[in-house]
């Protein structure tokens, strides 16, 4: 070893120590880049505060645009002040920063840091006069953040990569909270409640939009989720035979029959399984009849067709035989157990008609709330995304089932159509090489909602929307959170 490699070496391990990657979204220095950014855009670029703004520029900055080229401190002020800024109440350019891309990297001199670089993506939002806000671009932006006598200022700013960027890119609109609300906004959506399964744990949670015109909806906000009650339903059920207290293919006449086919010898064909099939023979409703009354459309067994009577007619089995009604079941065996405090069949004392999420026909007029007294099996459950999510969770784990009735459970009762059946209490999509997805839906008067599980890859999405025609955003995002998974659901559905 020479002599200068005897003292450069040492150097070269003292520098290198002190050198670190881009610091954890933890760190205190990030925490304080972030705020930085959001006074500077969210405060001043964002508002036309020219004022804050200028009190966060160092005296040396030094703009660089790839399309615009290069501004001192004063020329950009200017720009800005006669540009963007000269009619705002005609026109508005928002930036967005893509949080997830964010990198700060600590400069150091003599040990302590005197400055931070800041790379990431940021996105571009136009709004003119009363039109809705859309996504125009996107570009990589550099930040050179400097501390000038103890205060953070912006010393360089590099803004690169500057493309046209549209709501149909996934990854900007749904990574992006901005971007889904424009993209929301889009699709005249009032609200959008947004569970998202991940390795067999509902790992986010998202509530977009208002309960009511002009208030915010909370996380925890009630929806009405129509039809995603049959399914709990069936787990009350499912859960009751795991129990060993009620039996799948025993005829429900033990227990009820309703009146209007106590002459029809096939209601002794009437199970369980027959109903959460959907192979009853009933209609969806009964008043759908010109009689109003329940009757039979073919031999119970033999085939498909949606009956919300059906549980109807399994509810009352139930109550007659265990003399608790639904909502006592479900709360003792479903929502007890899984902590679904914000779930119920009925609307009681407990339930913060603040935090109801209102319904709207597709000309954005409210349906009134209707404040069901008494569990309908198949229809009106108010639940939260996070209390929906966890349930959809347990039911991808088989929780509280025998090994032998989730098999049950999952196997395929009856053919729907191509690579889609009927289980018990669900749909079941055939995705090929063994691997099934399990969904249910659910729509009425000023709600559209969709439930989805693969049980294999441990993903899964809740989607509650309240408006009649909320099934337009069903595709992208199920094409975006579930993948080639997705993609074959999407695949299937359309055929």
């Amino acid at each position: 070893m020479t002599k200068l490699t005897q003292i450069f070496l040492p150097l070269c391990t003292l520098f290198f120590s002190i050198i670190q990657a881009q610091v954890q979204n933890t760190d205190p220095l990030y925490k304080t880049i972030i705020s930085q950014d959001s006074l500077f855009f969210s405060k001043g670029y964002n508002t036309c505060n020219i004022r804050q703004m200028e009190s966060m520029l160092s005296d040396k900055f030094e703009f660089y645009h790839d399309k615009g080229g290069f501004e001192d401190r004063e020329k950009f002020i200017i720009d800005f002040k006669n540009g963007l800024c000269k009619s705002p109440e005609t026109y508005q350019l928002k930036r967005v920063l893509v949080k997830k891309s964010t990198e700060i990297y600590p400069m150091y001199k003599d040990g302590k840091i005197y400055a931070a670089i800041q790379n990431g993506d940021h996105l571009f939002y136009e709004k003119a006069g009363d039109q809705a806000e859309k996504l125009v671009g996107e570009a990589k932006f550099t930040h050179l953040w400097m501390l000038e006598n103890t205060e953070w200022k912006l010393k360089n700013s590099l803004s690169f990569n500057h493309h046209p960027k549209q709501t149909t890119d996934s990854e900007a609109m749904f990574d992006n909270d901005q971007s889904m609300l424009s993209w929301l906004k889009e699709n005249n959506i009032p609200t959008l409640g947004l569970g998202i399964i991940k390795g067999g744990k509902l790992q986010q949670v998202k509530v977009f939009g208002d309960v009511k015109k002009g208030v915010s909806a909370p996380i925890n906000a009630y929806f009405n989720v129509a039809s995603l009650t049959k399914p709990v339903t069936a787990m009350v059920a499912l859960r009751l035979v795991s129990l060993g207290k009620w039996k799948l293919d025993e005829p429900l006449d033990a227990y009820w029959t309703d009146p209007d086919i106590i002459s029809d010898p096939r209601h002794q064909k009437l199970t369980t399984r027959i109903i959460l099939s959907h192979q009853t023979g009933f209609p969806n409703w009964r008043w759908m009849n010109t009689d109003k009354k329940l009757n039979f459309q073919f031999e119970p067994g033999t085939k498909y067709q949606y009956s919300g009577e059906g549980f109807e007619y399994l509810r009352k089995a139930l109550e007659k035989k265990f003399g608790k009604t639904l909502d006592e079941l479900a709360a003792e065996l479903i929502f007890k157990p899984l902590k679904m405090n914000n779930t119920n069949y009925i609307w009681n004392e407990n339930l913060d008609e603040s935090r109801f999420v209102t319904g709207y026909n597709e000309k954005g007029e409210a349906y009134p709330i209707e404040k069901i007294k008494t569990a309908n099996a198949a229809d009106d459950l108010h639940t939260t995304v996070e209390d929906y999510g966890n349930f959809m969770v347990s039911v991808m784990k088989g929780k509280n089932l025998k090994p032998e009735v989730f098999q049950e459970m999952i196997k395929k009762q009856v053919k729907v159509k191509e690579n889609k059946y009927f289980g018990l209490g669900f749909e079941i999509y055939d995705l090929g090489k063994g691997k099934y997805a399990l969904s249910h839906g659910g729509a009425d008067q000023g709600t559209r909602c969709i439930a989805l599980i693969v049980p294999e890859s441990g993903k899964g999405i809740v989607i509650f929307t309240n408006i009649d025609n909320g099934y337009k955003v069903y595709e992208k995002l199920v094409l975006h959170y579930l993948g080639e998974e997705g993609k074959k659901i999407v695949d299937i559905e359309s055929r």
